[in-house]
C-alpha cells in the first residue's frame, strides 16, 4: 500500500524534506510527495491558500485515479482539506490537523509556534472547527516566513526555538507544536533543547494515516 504527501507550494525541496521526515517516522511506510508546482512557492495567508486550492484539488483526484491508500496534505493551514476530503474516495488529512489530535490523545494543551503572523488567524479558526479550543493556549508567530526555513535554517531555527522558549515560559501548556511543513527538520533539534513535548505535524500525519 502507498501513501501520498502533497505539498501545496511549487516549493520541491520543502516536499523532499518532508518526505525524509515522514519516512522516518514510519518506518516501512511507502510514501511518495508531489508538489504542487502551480501553487504559490509558499502558504502565507488566506489568499495563497485560495491560489494553491485548484490545481491542489486537481493533485487529489489524480491521486484517487492513481489508487493511494490514504493522502496527506502538508501545509499547516489545512490548505483546501474539507474540500479534498469531500471529493477523495481515499482518507485525506493535514498536518495540522494530525498535530492537534496528537496532542489531544494525549490529554495535552498546547500553543502553536508558526510562521508569520498572517498565518495565526487562519490557525486559530481551525483548532476551533476542530474542537480543541479548550486546549489551545495560544498560536504565536516566530516571525520567520516560510522559505527563510530553507534559505536561512540557521537563524530560522534560533528564531522558532526562542518563540518556543517565550511559549513554554508564559503559556502554562503542556507542549508545543510546530505550525509550519518547513519546521519539520527542526523538530529533532528543538526536543533535545526543551523539558516539554515538541509535536511536528508531518510525523503526526504519517503516523495517523497510516493506521485510518
Amino acid at each position: 500500500m502507498a501513501y501520498l504527501i502533497i505539498n501545496p507550494n511549487s516549493t520541491a525541496a520543502m516536499t523532499e524534506a518532508m518526505l525524509e521526515v515522514a519516512r522516518a517516522s514510519v518506518p516501512g511506510l511507502t510514501l511518495e510527495g508531489w508538489t504542487n508546482a502551480d501553487g504559490p512557492p509558499a502558504i502565507q495567508g488566506h489568499a495563497d491558500g485560495l491560489k494553491a486550492a485548484p490545481p491542489l484539488l486537481g493533485l487529489i483526484d489524480k491521486a484517487n485515479a492513481e489508487g493511494f491508500e490514504g493522502i496527506i496534505i502538508a501545509c499547516f493551514d489545512d490548505t483546501a482539506l474539507a474540500e479534498a476530503q469531500a471529493r477523495s474516495k481515499v482518507p485525506v488529512i493535514g498536518i495540522g490537523q494530525a498535530a492537534y489530535h496528537a496532542a489531544a490523545l494525549r490529554g495535552w494543551s498546547f500553543s502553536v509556534v508558526t510562521t508569520l503572523a498572517v498565518s495565526v488567524p487562519i490557525l486559530e479558526e481551525n483548532v476551533i472547527r476542530y474542537g480543541f479550543e479548550h486546549l489551545l493556549g495560544k498560536v504565536r508567530a516566530s516571525d520567520v516566513p516560510v522559505l527563510a526555513l530553507e534559505e536561512d535554517p540557521e537563524a530560522a531555527t534560533e528564531a522558532v526555538a526562542a518563540e518556543t522558549a517565550r511559549s513554554m515560559a508564559g503559556d502554562g501548556v503542556d507542549c508545543v507544536i510546530l505550525g509550519c511543513a518547513g519546521m519539520a527538520k527542526l523538530t529533532a533539534h528543538l526536543r533535545e533543547r526543551f523539558d516539554k513535548p515538541v509535536i511536528d505535524g508531518v510525523e503526526s500525519a504519517a503516523r495517523l494515516i497510516s493506521v485510518l
